[in-house]
């Protein structure tokens, strides 16, 4: 099979190994052609509390016209990170002008741990909603699935009938397949509220099998830079090769959590993960 043209839109770190910084070796390394929109110039990853964002939406915008002209056909469109409405307004004008209807894999990126990124308000939550609508696969947090939906907003656990709510909230704005990660599978709750056993999972919805899965994994207490970036990656390339929503997200699931224990002793200090050094590790995911 050839390799398809991916377009990214995501933001690029001038230090860091998360967003496009970590999607573009991967994909590549899977044998297809990144194309990239930086939403924004990022000095470095967040965490470190003093960092430069330039966004990019002039450019945006004039990259989009650019490629018009050129006659760009492009396979699959992934976003991430966006800085503003307009560029969401941006994004969608792009898509209801593509006419090969590529595979568009929406990862809201705006809130987690229960609440919203600092900056974002309702005014970006109902953009990023806007722009979810046009998703063959979205993957937000649990977090970020409770604010698109307005279910239980904050809430970062719930039964499996609350995780199919949550799950159908999402299909009502796409109509399509959702991935909600890093949820909390509780198995009952006692009447003050308290939870019951946990059980951390990747819960989703098929809409091409017409069928929901559950990923169960084992939660390790770290701090991930771009973890949610490389996700999404090894799931476009998976779903590329030809295989169903559920088989993709259990391939991610286990090269992610493999990158993780690799990389443990460092990850504390935000650089994020080497990918391509760890190729090995990424690539036997696929091994049954």
């Amino acid at each position: 099979m050839g390799g398809k043209n991916i377009l990214l839109i995501n933001d690029l770190p001038g230090y860091g190994k998360v967003a496009l910084a970590a999607m573009v070796p991967i994909l590549s390394r899977m044998g297809h052609y990144p194309f990239q929109i930086p939403t924004a110039v990022v000095s470095n990853t967040l965490d470190y509390g003093k960092f430069r964002i330039q966004e990019m939406t002039d450019y945006m915008r004039d990259t989009f016209l650019v490629w018009k002209e050129l006659g760009f056909q492009i396979d699959c469109v992934c976003t991430g990170f966006i800085v503003s409405e307009e560029q969401a307004e941006i994004i969608e004008g792009y898509l209801k002008e593509q006419k090969n209807a590529p595979l568009v894999v929406v990862d809201p990126i705006m809130a987690d741990g229960g609440k919203l990124y600092n900056g974002i308000g309702q005014n970006r939550v109902l953009a990023m909603k806007k722009l979810a609508a046009y998703a063959d696969v979205m993957v937000p947090n649990i977090t970020e699935a409770s604010f698109l939906t307005g279910i239980r907003p904050g809430q970062e656990y719930g039964t499996q009938a609350e995780l199919r709510e949550l799950a159908d909230g999402l299909r009502a704005i796409s109509g399509k397949s959702v991935v909600i990660t890093s949820a909390l599978e509780t198995k009952a709750e006692e009447e003050n509220g308290a939870q019951g056993e946990n059980t951390y999972l990747v819960y989703g919805y098929d809409h091409i099998r017409q069928e929901y899965f559950r990923v169960p994994y084992d939660y390790l207490p770290v701090r991930v830079a771009g973890s949610g970036d490389i996700f999404s990656a090894m799931v476009i390339g998976e779903l590329l090769a030809g295989n169903p929503l559920a088989k993709a997200v259990q391939k991610a699931v286990k090269a992610l959590s493999g990158l993780i224990l690799e990389n443990q002793g460092h990850l504390k200090e935000y650089k994020g993960i080497l990918v391509e050094r760890y190729w090995e590790v990424l690539s036997h995911s696929g091994e049954d």
